[in-house]
């Protein structure tokens, strides 16, 4: 497979052979082999800088600011963003306020284009399919955000399938309504998925390609036209993908993607005043948007995920590779991955730590299987261990160490995959309790084992935390299931000997609970939910009843 090396340098430029669930094929050279691409992944750099514009208004333009992205392997400048300052915002603004609040369609209005997005969605799904396609956007994926080849590819498999998904009759089936007999003849009451109109999305740096496609499809399927953000850092992906998206069908002024700074999109938010916003990224700004934008916002947060171990083992093996999948896997920058793990006392005297730490161990990065923390410093990483080791009866378990013989620059975090043992009784002090349940957007975790009586412990701990995406209870007996499962609310939970925290595909829910604000991604429910409202049309035809007369007044 292609990857990158330890020193940020690429592999060799000679044409070489990929392999993926496709099998193995040849990669052309030629940008033109790909009929959409403006750039060739591998010639990105210093020398060669690839280039995102903004689309508004059915154009691609530039700006008169450009923001260089470096490369998180080695600091070299190789992408120039042109990013929008505030003076820059008015045809953004105009372009949304050009789309009514009844939308681009509803059933009512232009229901050709529930089909015609049926088709482009069979369309893109057919181009991500083609191996030297799902190769060009997982390559490009590594390159700004980096992670291993096969949790690029992942990505761009999610976003397929998803697209797939959504091919043919689905677009007009998310819209289907119902009818309810009325009290008379000739009335009858209908509930229908209406459009907001004017929305906008803002997705993170992490999944370059799934998130903001998967909310940005849902969005166009209900109706709406959005303005998509996405961070500066990885917006190079969205850039591509919207180019193959036109090439398959999409109206090029259907969607307006604007590169900016934090600052800039507020302000736009706040003057264009869409009707929807979906925010996916840190608890900070998402608390924010929410009282700037009145609460017309729906949310997909931070998330302190966790996984318990129930009372029975087995498959330990198994197990610890689960473990070392949720917690360090695109060196856990996911908003799923394992932040905290209770392991029962019967876990705790397994060698379920060893082999945790030993898979671990294995991550390196010359395959990206541990890369470059995006959000984070090595050094704050660092500090925070420190502070949770001054807490009695903690313990470094592996890891706390910088990784070694790379040029990732320091603005970004380089650390060995890291495990801290807290004992429970300290995490539920309230003076440790923040400290604790801090999430550490990077490869790092806490562990802590619990015996049979102290599991109403775990669940107030449990229940104090404030955010609620993911969490997994391992185990396969019932009771245990039940007792858990019944004393919790997080919104994508998995639960038997195979449950993790990471890796949810296209075909159930993922999003938090617990908050009316909640976003989830992917499924009919939650493009309805994220995307429509409900609208009910009550038609009362008649006849009147013979020998009506008006009624006294009441």
């Amino acid at each position: 497979m292609n990857k990158l090396l330890a020193c940020g340098k690429l592999a060799s430029r000679a044409p070489h052979r990929v392999l993926s669930l496709f099998g193995s094929f040849n990669i052309s050279r030629s940008v033109h082999s790909i009929p959409f691409a403006t750039l060739e992944v591998e010639e990105i750099s210093g020398s060669q800088p690839a280039e995102v514009h903004n689309l508004v208004q059915g154009k691609w333009t530039g700006s008169p600011t450009w923001n260089t992205i470096v490369d998180p392997l080695n600091g070299e400048p190789f992408i120039k963003v042109a990013e929008i300052d505030e003076k820059g915002i008015q045809p953004f603004v105009e372009s949304l306020s050009r789309c009514p609040k009844h939308g681009l369609h509803n059933p009512f209005k232009d229901p050709e284009r529930y089909l015609m997005y049926g088709d482009i969605s069979a369309k893109a799904a057919h181009m991500l399919s083609l191996p030297k396609v799902s190769d060009f956007f997982t390559r490009l994926i590594q390159r700004v955000s980096p992670k291993s080849y096969q949790q690029a590819f992942g990505e761009v498999y999610v976003t397929q399938k998803f697209l797939e998904n959504f091919s043919g009759d689905q677009v007009r089936f998310l819209a289907k309504s119902f009818g309810v007999p009325g009290n008379h003849l000739g009335q009858q009451s209908h509930g229908f998925r209406w459009p907001y109109g004017p929305v906008a999305l803002i997705t993170p740096f992490n999944f370059p390609l799934e998130i903001p496609v998967l909310q940005l499809m849902g969005s166009l399927y209900m109706g709406n036209k959005p303005l998509l953000k996405v961070d500066s850092k990885v917006s190079i992906v969205m850039d591509q993908m919207m180019r193959l998206l036109h090439y398959c069908g999409l109206p090029e002024g259907d969607v307006d993607f604007i590169n900016s700074d934090g600052k800039t999109m507020n302000k736009l938010l706040l003057e264009a005043n869409p009707r929807m916003t979906l925010f996916t990224g840190s608890s900070r700004v998402a608390d924010k948007l929410a009282a700037d934008l009145k609460g017309r916002i729906k949310l997909e947060d931070a998330g302190f995920d966790w996984k318990i171990l129930g009372p029975d083992v087995q498959e330990e093996d198994y197990v610890a590779w689960v473990c070392d999948q949720d917690a360090y896997a695109c060196s856990g920058q996911k908003c799923s991955a394992q932040s905290i793990l209770f392991m029962h006392e019967n876990w705790a005297k397994t060698s379920l730590i060893t082999k945790i730490q030993d898979l671990a161990e294995r991550r390196k990065l010359e395959d990206l299987t541990v890369g470059p923390v995006l959000t984070v410093t090595t050094g704050a990483i660092l500090e925070h261990i420190n502070q949770l080791l001054q807490i009695p009866g903690s313990k470094l378990l592996f890891g706390g160490e910088p990784l070694e013989n790379h040029s990732i620059p320091q603005i970004y975090g380089a650390i060995k995959p890291t495990a801290v043992y807290v004992p429970l009784e300290e995490i539920v002090k309230d003076k440790n309790y923040d400290l604790v349940t801090k999430e550490i957007f990077g490869p790092f975790q806490i562990i802590t084992d619990y015996e049979k009586e102290q599991l109403p412990l775990v669940l107030d701990i449990l229940e104090k935390m404030h955010a609620h995406l993911t969490a997994a209870v391992v185990s396969n007996d019932s009771h245990f299931l039940q007792e858990v499962i019944g004393k919790t609310v997080n919104g994508t939970t998995y639960a038997g000997l195979r449950a993790r925290t990471t890796g949810a595909p296209q075909n159930h829910w993922f999003g938090p609970a617990g908050d009316p604000r909640g976003a989830g991604i992917g499924t009919p429910e939650a493009i309805k939910l994220v995307w429509s409202c409900h609208r009910e049309i009550i038609y009362d035809l008649g006849p009147l009843p013979k020998h009506w007369e008006i009624p006294p007044s009441t």
